[in-house]
This record gives C-alpha cells, structure tokens and sequence, in this order.
C-alpha cells in the first residue's frame, strides 16, 4: 500500500473518487495507485500531487530518487528554494515550461537514451514544475532566442501544443518570458544557456548546460559573468506582451 498516499487523502478530505474526478481518471485507477502502489503517469502524478498539496516526491519518493540524475541534485535543491529564477535558452524551451510531449521529444531527441530511460526522465522533468504552482512559487523570468520558437521538436502538433501552453503560462503573474528576435546578431546568448537562482537569503548560484552534465557555480567571478551575459541578453529581448504575441503568432503557423 502506498501509505503517503492515503495520509495525503487524509489530510485533504479527498476520496478517492474525488482524487480521480480532479486528475481524470477511473476511481479503479486511484485505487490501483493506493493499494496496489502503482505508480502513475507523469502526468497524473503532478496533477495528484498538486490536488493533495504535496510534491511529486512526498507521494512516490522512490521515484523521485530514482530518475533526478546523482549530478543534477545539487542544482534541483537549489531549484526548489529559490525566489527567483533567470534563464536563459537558445535552443530549447526551459525545462521548467516544457509540455510532456515537447520535453519528450527533446530527451529522445537522436535515439541517443534507452526509451525506458528517456520516460524516467521526462516525469523528473514534469515534477520539477510543481515549484511554480505552490502557494510562493519563484519568480522565473525566461529569456529565449526566437529560434526556439520556430524549431519544429517533435513537429507541428508538439509544437503548437507548446507554444500556446507557454503563452497561457505568461499570464501568470510570477512567469516572464521575453524573446530575442531573429533580427539581432550577435549577442552573448550564443555562448550558451545558462540560468541564475537567487535564494531568500540573497545566495546567488549559477547552472551551465553541456552535452554531459550541467554544472553548477557560485564563485564570485562566475556568477559577475553570469550576471554580466544576463543583462546582454535581456537588453536584446521583446517586451513580455509582445513576447507573448509573437508566441502566439508562431503557435498559429504551426497547423
């Protein structure tokens, strides 16, 4: 039996047909969940979890350990207590921001992880998002090169899907997004991705994307070169509502 997950429905006053109305889902399904400790897709999981006002990980903890990468850690810690996030992409959508499908489609990309591999990670991918749906979520200001926008990952419905999801996510108050147009040259987002947490105490750490693993900093230059290709590529950028529009205007063409 999944005993964090009956204490969550406990605490709540959740059913389990009522759990199953909120997520979608058969109460026979739930049932499964609790008594036989099945494990949900990614996708229920987050909604579950949030209906019971828990994370991913409180409910299925096994699974949590299991598919955040032993390097990743660190940074995810560091995720999960920030107040503000600033990240920047040039190629893909931040993690954080990806559907389900686009992120898969991004992992799987080039055959390259095993596809049983390429599902954990996708859920640890998803999980992750619960941060900016809790009762403080963190600031996240995203910074993305309008080449993200017109790449098609995992083709036109994929794309489509996303975009008009991350446009819907902007108007949260806690969510920017701004766009660096295809009419800049260059700039120093050409150098990499690259995202900056600030904690509450005011702690600020760095994370740099590679084809390996990524890589966190806190040393004081590091985090003034950071800070310093921040500035670059925010002064390049849209503002957030014509960020949005022109989101919204890629979304359509992808029919």
């Amino acid at each position: 039996m999944n005993d964090a997950l009956r204490v969550a429905l406990r605490d709540t006053g959740h059913t389990i047909e009522s759990l199953a109305e909120h997520v979608g889902v058969d109460p026979k399904t739930v049932s499964r969940w609790l008594l036989e400790d099945r494990i949900p897709h990614a996708r229920h999981r987050l909604t579950a979890a949030d209906a019971l006002q828990k994370n991913v990980s409180d409910i299925w903890p096994d699974i949590s350990r299991r598919r955040a990468l032993v390097w990743f850690r660190p940074w995810q810690e560091i995720e999960r207590e920030a107040t503000t996030l600033r990240w920047f992409e040039s190629t893909v959508l931040p993690g954080l921001l990806q559907t389900e499908a686009y992120a898969r489609a991004v992992l799987a990309g080039g055959g390259l992880i095993p596809r049983s591999e390429v599902e954990r990670l996708v859920a640890h991918r998803i999980s992750r998002q619960l941060i900016l749906h809790r009762e403080e979520p963190p600031r996240l200001t995203a910074v993305l090169d309008e080449a993200v926008l017109r790449r098609p990952v995992g083709g036109p419905a994929v794309m489509r899907e996303q975009l008009l999801t991350l446009a819907d996510a902007c108007t949260e108050p806690h969510i920017r997004v701004h766009v660096v147009p295809s009419t800049v040259g260059e700039y120093a987002g050409l150098n990499g991705p690259f995202i900056i947490a600030t904690a509450a105490d005011h702690r600020i750490a760095g994370y740099l994307d590679n084809q390996l693993q990524g890589q966190v900093v806190s040393e004081q230059a590091d985090i003034a070169a950071i800070l310093a290709a921040w500035e670059n590529v925010r002064g390049e950028t849209l503002s957030h509502w014509q960020s949005v529009d022109l989101i919204r205007e890629v979304a359509e063409s992808w029919q």
